[in-house]
């Protein structure tokens, strides 16, 4: 513990460069890689992902303009903006020569506008909705479009994407297959109508597994969940595991901040909700909903002590929880605890978390504190 927080996120180079690189082998050398470090790269810290992995990507994505600007101090590589960008957005997005996204005529005109007053052209890549019921234009408003975006002085079309609604959880792919039919037609009006060079991009990691295949489909791929170690869903596990292995980038660590002895019938937390059956011995545990330990954990999730798993008793609190260490020995102050990640022989996966507060893995890390430091491993 010497020299390091009390909390702390560690953050495997090792790890995250191996799984770039497992997702690199099932790709073409013509497809880019575009990793998505949007919100703070899913929980795992935006500025030390992107530094690691620099050297091994072509393209890095995020949401905004903020997330945008703390990239590109650390790194040089092209950056696509994929989320909404309002007038003071789009301003400094072009300034910063930034990819950017636009979601609709109106938008385009806007960004054509503000582009124009900057004396100046913008790369932008064009969201298509093909059923997933989202951002972007209609397919049937693609011709129109088309006829107006050819006006625009200040527009350079780069690109045009979209985005799978359930290709990673079910075996039944007649939806994606439909958005792939939709997406393919809506690629080929922008080609056969004057940008037969445009980029193009659908498939995230779930799209990789499932539809790229190698194939060389399309110019870039949008590596998310897979990029720090994460599965999109158990059955894409299942049909995958033999061919990449994926390796968890993140672990959760924090120290044990008291230890005492509870009487049976004495309650533990807010609102009563957990009362000693017996002579109880717990560990409190400074980190709680603040720090993104989903608050639903309370009398359900676990941490991990000297290897063994220590069940969350009563609620998680916003700074502290208490655990059950009535059967590990020799637990003393400041132990390490972690609440995600490996200690010994077991292990608390973000799959884990998720199954027991009720959601996925993606908010099982995204959810974690920024202000939690994040320290390279």
């Amino acid at each position: 513990m010497k020299n390091l927080p009390l909390s702390y996120i560690e953050i495997s180079k090792e790890n995250l460069i191996h799984n770039i690189k497992q997702f690199r082998s099932l790709v073409k050398s013509g497809t880019k890689i575009a990793s998505v470090i949007k919100a703070n790269a899913y929980g795992h810290g935006d500025v030390e992902v992107a530094k690691i992995i620099s050297p091994f990507t072509d393209y890095f994505q995020v949401d905004d303009i903020e997330e945008f600007e703390k990239i590109r101090k650390v790194a040089k590589k092209p950056i696509l903006i994929l989320g909404y960008l309002n007038d003071e957005g789009i301003e400094k997005a072009v300034k910063s020569k930034a990819i950017i996204t636009a979601f609709d005529l109106i938008h385009i005109f806007k960004i054509n506008h503000i582009t124009g007053l900057l004396k100046t052209k913008v790369k932008v890549h064009i969201a298509i909705d093909s059923y997933l019921g989202r951002e972007g234009i209609m397919p049937n408003q693609i011709a129109n479009f088309i006829v107006e975006v050819k006006k625009l002085k200040n527009i350079e079309l780069d690109g045009v994407y979209s985005h799978f609604a359930n290709i990673e959880d079910t075996m039944n792919h007649t939806h994606a297959e439909k958005q792939i039919e939709m997406y393919h037609k809506s690629v080929e009006i922008f080609r056969s109508n004057g940008f037969p060079n445009i980029k193009t991009h659908i498939s995230a990691t779930s799209g990789i597994l499932v539809y790229e295949k190698g194939n060389n489909l399309h110019n870039i791929v949008r590596l998310g969940i897979g990029l720090y170690g994460m599965w999109p869903s158990e059955h894409l596990k299942y049909l995958n595991k033999k061919k990449i292995v994926l390796k968890p980038v993140l672990k959760w660590i924090t120290h044990v901040a008291q230890i005492k002895i509870l009487p049976a019938n004495h309650p533990i937390g807010y609102g009563l909700t957990y009362i000693t059956k017996k002579t109880t011995k717990i560990a409190v545990v400074p980190q709680g909903y603040s720090d993104g330990i989903p608050r639903s954990l309370s009398n359900n999730g676990e941490v991990l002590i000297k290897g063994k798993r220590a069940k969350i008793l009563g609620r998680v609190a916003m700074n502290m929880m208490v655990v059950d260490i009535s059967h590990i020995q020799d637990v003393l102050p400041e132990d390490e605890v972690v609440i995600l990640g490996k200690q010994g022989n077991n292990e608390i996966t973000a799959e884990q978390i998720a199954i027991e507060s009720g959601t996925i893995n993606y908010e099982a890390t995204t959810r974690i504190s920024a202000l939690l430091p994040r320290i390279i491993k």
